[in-house]
């Protein structure tokens, strides 16, 4: 069945949308209507150049050399030299999907009509990303104002025949795979070089991969949350709805919600006084911590979605009222400080997930024996998975430092507040790759905590614990762990244990989107 593409007009591209792109290979193509606008913002470039007038980038040098004017006929060659002189990035390359991102959010951008760049050298980039034909972009070197510069530079080497492709699961000199699959290089005119390159498309590609990790990641953290409470003996007094609307936050009204539509049927729940009066911290207080993770991820959701249709290189042109204006859209702090944010919160989550698996372990917190092992001493069980999930904890409180804090002046200080958003999204990913695995191991520890009690498991725990022995058996004797903590954080990310529970608990789902 032939799939309908995503028509791009920069205005109207979902996260769904993006997804698909980025995931599932759905193609793109320009909207009629963005094509015209297209034409009427090239004309205006096409105009000033034609008057020698003095506009940043269409006639002049770029950063410090602004006030350098160039020859009209040295357009195509400043254009060229901008993208090779600022193709610099080094680190691994960024992620086949992080790079399917960026160019349909670029494209996205430029479709706004907005950019002064024709709609050929766009719909040249789309049949790039739509043959599967990936930039190598390295993934240090952005400061994340003036744009993601080098990343994006990066990106459209292969557009003027220079660079690396990543094709058919191959690195290869992109001028090769051009020649081989009928694509023809670029020659930038006045403007598209520059147009192609200042923007937030990194970041913005990294903030939205890590928004789709997060909800998955958010409601996994209840599920598992909920498992704990009946391997402990939990209290639901915690979680009762008079307690959160006393309160009032709405991402605590939500856990708390969730966690009671999960253990919903439970009877290996406790009153208070029978096991102890009241949980500790990391059970009773689950709806107020994941909560406040919850409040956080809506938020930066908001700013991701912004970000999907934002027009954000210099200068812009206003067709309609004759304008060209120089700004600073390119400036990434709205998603330096999200993306910041965000990994914050995650980082929290995991903290008292180690906190729980911590008394999961200790025969002296949880009434249940050493490590969850029955023979202890000889075996060591589960002893040594709370010291992964404690480092990793640890790594994670080093990574939720603050990059927006932070700024370098650049080009001869002519640009002397930067965002370093870009860092902020490269670490906001890799906190939540170590949550992933923390809540994994919190996961096969609960499990394993059930097995020593009876009773009837709530609505949402009972196929979260099918789910995980239908791929990680009960412990009896010591084993290799790293498969299981791997094979758990490989359920979570890909969101099965998520979609397990909801197709018998939807509600758990409530409060996301």
């Amino acid at each position: 069945m032939t799939v309908s593409p995503i028509l791009l007009n920069g205005h109207q591209l979902t996260l769904e949308e993006w997804e698909q792109v980025v995931f599932q290979h759905r193609p793109v193509q320009l909207a009629p209507e963005a094509i015209k606008a297209m034409e009427r913002s090239r004309l205006m470039v096409e105009e000033a150049v034609c008057r020698g007038d003095v506009v940043y980038g269409i006639t002049t040098g770029f950063g410090k050399f602004s006030d350098t004017v160039i020859d009209r006929n040295q357009s195509e060659e400043l254009q060229r030299n901008l993208i090779k002189s600022h193709a610099c990035g080094v680190g691994e390359p960024l992620s086949e999907e992080v790079v399917r991102g960026m160019m349909v959010l670029r494209a996205n951008a430029l479709a706004r009509g907005c950019s002064g760049i024709r709609p050929t050298t766009v719909e040249a980039l789309i049949r790039l990303l739509n043959d599967g034909i990936h930039p190598v972009i390295p993934s240090q070197g952005s400061l994340g104002a003036s744009g993601d510069l080098a990343p994006l530079a990066h990106m459209t080497l292969p557009l003027i025949g220079e660079g690396e492709v990543f094709f058919r699961g191959q690195r290869m000199d992109a001028r090769q795979v051009l020649n081989e699959q009928g694509h023809f290089p670029v020659t930038l005119a006045a403007k598209e070089g520059l147009a192609l390159i200042n923007g937030t498309q990194m970041m913005a590609s990294l903030s939205a991969l890590a928004i789709l990790k997060a909800e998955k990641l958010l409601l996994s953290a209840d599920i598992i949350a909920a498992m704990t409470m009946e391997a402990l003996g939990g209290i639901p007094d915690a979680l009762h709805p008079l307690l959160h609307k006393a309160r009032g936050q709405t991402g605590q009204l939500q856990a708390a919600a969730t966690m009671r539509t999960l253990l919903q049927s439970s009877r290996r729940l406790t009153a208070p006084g029978e096991k102890r009066v009241q949980d500790a911290y990391s059970l009773r207080c689950i709806p107020q911590v994941h909560g406040a993770s919850r409040d956080a991820y809506s938020h930066v959701r908001t700013i991701v979605t912004r970000e999907l249709n934002a027009v954000t290189d210099n200068p812009l042109l206003f067709p309609e009222e004759g304008a060209i204006l120089s700004g600073g859209n390119f400036h990434g702090q709205p998603l330096a400080l999200a993306a910041d944010y965000l990994g914050i919160a995650m980082a929290e989550m995991a903290n008292i997930s180690e906190r729980r698996t911590e008394r999961l372990v200790n025969p002296q917190l949880s009434g249940l024996p050493p490590f969850l092992t029955q023979n202890g001493g000889l075996h060591s069980g589960y002893m040594i998975l709370q010291y992964v999930a404690a480092a990793l904890v640890s790594e994670n409180k080093g990574l939720a430092h603050p990059a927006s804090v932070d700024s370098i002046p650049s080009s001869a200080n002519q640009e002397d507040h930067v965002s370093m958003g870009s860092i902020s999204a490269r670490k906001l990913l890799r906190i939540l790759d170590n949550a992933t695995r923390v809540l994994a191991v919190e996961w096969i520890t609960a499990a394993q905590g059930l097995e020593f009690s009876s009773g009837e498991m709530g609505a949402g725990t009972t196929p979260a614990y099918r789910l995980i022995r239908n791929h990680i058996p009960p412990l009896v004797h010591d084993r290799l762990h790293h498969p299981d903590i791997e094979q758990a954080a490989k359920l979570i990310d890909s969101g099965c244990l998520v979609e397990a529970v909801a197709e018998e608990t939807p509600l758990a789902l409530n409060g996301y989107r």
